[in-house]
């Protein structure tokens, strides 16, 4: 006889459509949907899903995050609405009684737990806006039942506790802490916190609650408060959000628990123990595939198209449900996850000998992709630990081709325009380093930390313009200052002072490029050569004469001696210009003298250097 349930998951972009799927699932054979999912609109995203079925009645009861609203489902499979609830503070967690039908725990953020019936409204139990058992933020707050109907659990990221509804305000027992007694890690959380003692009476005990953290798994006992009867490293990488404990697949078998986490892995553990014995595992857990797995399954896209469908397989999980189909021969786990994309995928495992579980090719749960965004599930391959090919039936790929194919027409959202964001920390900093940082400066910074327009006030004064400089000499000042000097008579004076000042500055001035005429025709005549033992210059082969230069007269050796004093300072180029000069002077101007023994003799001292001749000859232009 097939099996027939609802499958509630929300669905649209925001994840405010709450849609309801009826799945058929018939023994030795894969599951069927039945018809469209209807679906139910709400103001805000799905958080929360909860079903429980009590003395035969269904319920079905959502969270959002303002809102809770229940639900009563017929046996036709129907809804009815019954009641929407709205919290002020932001509702965190909502849990059905096992114990009494339409009965509910909600809590808030605010620290606030109630009791919920549509009959009676809302009754408040406890309140404390403190953690319970250190001071840590944790907006996050948890409500569930144990095994006493009046009973209830608190829990928050520090620990978990036990208050007594009919008790006084305040009054509790700690059930679990983050601490010594339960060998928690440094930085330990809690994650998630259930009950698990809704069973049939052969099965475990009925005071079991199920504890997980970031790092571990722990069962502990109602009965025995603060003292983990298990404690399992789960190994997960991503954090365990859901767990399902399942009905026992045989009498006698240990009962399979299915630990999700939201990257998408999933844990399956074998619980064994009576109600009078301590819980422990059977066997080692398995690990179950996860839906990227499937990416083998699918055929070989471009890789844009295959960097999209690996991207829509690995989208976080956000739901998970388990259901065991009847079966005459063999036992099953049907498993459908969703994911935050807003698909739903499924995935079929048999049971192997020594209650571990082996999987087929599932098929996916909704047939009906939407335009723009698709929710049929594709198929996911199961297998055991060991590596095996996975089985697709015709059926799973004519699902999984038509849901790729809806995946691959949905364009791609456009890329979100962002304003640039510009700093300049790091440029006023390395400025804020400079010691000699004006009164310009300093204003400007604090125009620009304030947001205002710069004043001139900010600036300060501007500063004053410096007198341009005086001009220099030029080569034709200092030439017409030579020839003026030398047409008096007073050329050797002008060529000490000359001397006196170069050596007083310590270097030659420079010589500018651009020259007058008459300074280029005087160098063109002249040569770097000795004046007083080389012979004169040959004639440069660009320039000829059509008489030649008669050569001056020869001068007494007292006169050339003079010379040589005259010439000592004057550049290499200048000294036959000097030289034809002082030949025309008079017999008795200033050529005519002699010059002291001493001078004579530092003359006759002159380093060699200056009598040999240069063997390349230079241009003045």
């Amino acid at each position: 006889m097939p099996l027939v349930g609802q499958l509630v998951y929300p669905n649209g972009g925001a994840l405010d459509r709450l849609c309801f799927q009826e799945v058929s699932v018939t023994p030795g054979s894969d599951p069927q949907v039945l018809g469209d999912p209807g679906h139910i609109q709400l103001r805000g995203p799905v958080r929360q899903v909860v079903t429980r079925t009590v003395q035969g009645e269904a319920l079905l009861a959502v969270r959002s995050d303002y809102h809770c609203a229940v639900w009563k489902v017929s046996k036709q499979g129907r809804p009815a609405p019954l009641q929407v609830l709205q919290v002020e503070k932001g509702a965190t967690g909502i849990n059905l009684s096992p114990h009494l039908p339409g009965e509910l725990a909600v809590c808030s953020r605010s620290g606030a737990v109630c009791l919920w019936t549509p009959q009676d409204g809302l009754q408040q139990v406890y309140k404390d806006p403190e953690t319970l058992v250190f001071r840590d933020p944790s907006p996050w707050r948890w409500a569930d039942f144990t095994a006493h109907p009046r009973v209830l659990t608190v829990g928050d990221r520090t620990g978990v506790k036990m208050i007594d509804t009919q008790g006084p305000p305040g009054c509790g027992l700690l059930l679990f802490r983050g601490g010594a007694e339960a060998s928690c890690q440094k930085g330990e959380r809690v994650l998630l916190a259930q009950y698990l003692g809704e069973s049939s009476p052969a099965s475990l005990s009925p005071t079991l609650h199920l504890i997980c953290t970031q790092f571990s798994l722990y069962l502990v006992d109602e009965r025995l408060p603060l003292v983990p009867m298990l404690k399992w490293a789960h190994g997960l990488p991503s954090a365990p959000l859901m767990a399902q404990l399942l009905p026992a697949p045989c009498p006698g078998a240990p009962r399979p628990l299915l630990l999700g986490g939201q990257g998408g892995q999933l844990q399956l553990l074998h619980l064994s123990g009576e109600e009078v014995s301590v819980p422990r595992l059977a066997g080692p857990p398995q690990s179950l595939p996860a839906r990227t797995d499937a990416l083998s399954g699918f055929p070989l896209l471009e890789p844009a198209s295959q960097r999209r469908l690996q991207e829509r397989l690995d989208a976080p999980t956000i739901g998970l449900a388990a259901a065991v189909p009847p079966s005459a021969s063999t036992s099953g786990l049907a498993l459908f996850h969703l994911s935050k994309a807003g698909d739903v995928f499924y995935q079929h495992l048999r049971l192997q000998e020594g209650s571990s579980f082996c999987g087929d090719a599932g098929l996916p749960s909704d047939p009906s992709p939407e335009p723009h965004t698709p929710t049929a599930a594709a198929p996911t391959p199961s297998r055991t630990p060991t590596p095996t090919t996975a089985s697709w039936t015709p059926q799973a790929t004519a699902y999984c081709s038509r849901w790729l194919k809806a995946l691959l027409k949905v364009p791609l959202p456009p890329p979100v325009w962002t304003a640039p964001t510009f700093s300049h920390r790091h440029l006023l900093g390395y400025k804020e380093q400079l010691q000699d940082e004006g009164k310009v400066l300093a204003g400007l910074r604090a125009a620009m930390t304030q947001g205002r327009l710069l004043r001139q006030r900010d600036l300060g004064s501007f500063p004053t313009a410096e007198p341009p400089p005086a001009p220099e000499s030029g080569p034709e000042d200092e030439l017409s200052e030579r020839l003026d000097e030398a047409w008096e008579g007073r050329g050797a004076d002008w060529w000490r002072r000359r001397q006196g000042r170069s050596l007083g500055l310590g270097h030659q001035p420079r010589r500018h490029k651009r020259r007058t005429q008459l300074s280029s025709t005087f160098s063109s005549l002249s040569g770097r050569w000795d004046l007083s033992d080389g012979p004169s210059p040959p004639p440069s082969p660009h320039r000829t004469s059509p008489v030649p230069r008669p050569l001056p007269p020869a001068t007494p050796h007292s006169q050339g001696l003079t010379q040589e004093l005259w010439t000592r300072g004057v550049p290499v180029e200048r000294q036959q210009t000097l030289q034809d000069y002082m030949a025309r002077l008079p017999s008795s101007g200033l050529g005519a003298t002699s010059a002291p023994p001493s001078q004579a003799s530092s003359i006759r001292s002159t380093p060699s250097r200056q009598q040999a001749p240069r063997k390349k000859s230079r241009m003045g232009f």
